[in-house]
């Protein structure tokens, strides 16, 4: 029987969640690298043995850590070994370092971004927030940094190098961070063309690469952010997640800091689809898997208030590719619930039946096995979750 793996990385570690394919009964295994906050874990679709971990430390930096065995077992890709720890044992990544890129006409700083203060800031790696497997090639993974930049690997993990192109493009002095850093967050790799790499960025947009990552155009259009200078400037937007179902690639769903929008043109234009939701301020959105105009959302009160509204926990869900939306409550507290659900934080799976996931800040992570009607606590009591995803196992 297919089974699923939900992958969640939270503030204190990181949680693997396993079950057969009715979903009823769940395994916990964790926490991997307690202690450490790890913002994201995600399993490659090509080998399912294969799993990725952003491990970071603002005081021990940033390692990256892969499993070949589903996680069982964990190990630096690249790091010799015996050369794993450093002093106090804490773990170190020397052979995965993201250096960025330098101009090959000055030997200097590609570029420099805009910082809180509207001076111009130097790129500073800070960690990873992203990594996404190739869906063609098991040891190809991209990783999204901040400072927002986009990294790529062809050998599992070992060596990074940066695309480049994305930075350099000519707006990047006009990036500048959000409330929570300048991350590049969302990585959406097209399966009907090896090519097309969509990403976001908060807070400067969505951007794409229509040839493997050389350049790269902005992709905002139709985006109206009140709190810029010009609302509708080609960049400066915060962009808080988007999301494709990979059979309909072309078609994009995003939650903007407020709004959400709909592009049926590979993210040239934007329409908002944010209809009767309670509070356009969101996080996260994914799509289901077998039901492309079925979207779903959890709104959050505002952006200095990061919780639901009303105290009550609610996924919405759109049928429709947006504008008419519909609350899932079924399983879920109605009452003094005062949790967050992050932008990485919601996951689908690919079973005949999709199952929807989402983690929140309180620890708890949430399954539908029926597309939202219903919904349980397969875990409860973790730290504070920063990233679900699912693998679907044959």
């Amino acid at each position: 029987m297919s089974g699923v793996r939900v992958l969640v990385g939270t503030r204190k570690g990181a949680f693997i969640l396993t079950s057969d394919g009715k979903r009823e009964k769940w395994n916990v295994s964790g926490p991997h690298f307690a202690g450490w906050e790890i913002y994201h874990v995600k399993g490659s679709t090509v080998d399912s043995n294969r799993v990725y971990v952003s491990q970071t430390s603002g005081w021990f930096g940033q390692v990256i850590q892969r499993s070949d065995d589903g996680g069982k077992t964990w190990f630096q890709p690249g790091t010799p070994p015996g050369e794993e720890k450093g002093p106090g044992g804490m773990p170190k990544g020397e052979s995965n370092k993201f250096v960025y890129d330098i101009s090959p006409e000055t030997g200097k700083a590609l570029t420099t971004h805009q910082f809180y203060d509207g001076t111009q800031h130097p790129w500073e790696f800070k960690r990873v927030w992203h990594l996404e497997p190739s869906l063609t090639e098991s040891d190809t993974v991209f990783a999204g940094v901040e400072d927002a930049a986009l990294f790529k690997s062809k050998d599992g993990g070992k060596t990074w190098s940066e695309l480049s192109g994305l930075r350099g493009h000519g707006t990047g002095p006009k990036w500048q961070p959000g409330a929570g850093g300048m991350c590049l967050h969302t990585v959406i790799l097209d399966p009907s063309d090896p090519k097309r790499i969509y990403i976001a960025i908060s807070a400067a947009g969505a951007f794409r690469t229509d040839d493997g990552g050389a350049t790269w155009k902005p992709i905002n259009k139709g985006l109206h952010s009140l709190y810029i200078p010009d609302p509708t400037a080609e960049v400066g937007h915060c962009v808080h997640h988007v999301a494709m179902n990979p059979k309909r690639p072309g078609v994009l769903f995003m939650q903007k800091h407020w709004d959400v929008m709909r592009s049926d043109n590979a993210g040239d234009s934007w329409t908002e689809v944010s209809g009767n939701l309670p509070t356009d301020f969101g996080f996260v959105i994914d799509v289901h898997a077998h039901q492309p105009e079925t979207i779903y959302v959890v709104p959050i009160k505002s952006d200095s208030e990061h919780f639901v509204p009303d105290g009550k926990l609610r996924v919405y869900r759109s049928k429709t590719g947006g504008n008419e939306w519909e609350e899932l409550t079924k399983g879920l507290p109605q009452q003094n619930c005062y949790v967050n659900v992050l932008r990485d934080a919601m996951a689908v799976d690919s079973l005949d039946d999709c199952g929807v996931y989402f983690g929140t800040s309180g620890g708890q992570v949430y399954a539908s096995s029926d597309g939202g009607d219903t919904w349980n606590a397969i875990v409860r009591d973790l730290p504070g979750v920063l990233s679900v995803e699912v693998q679907t196992l044959k």
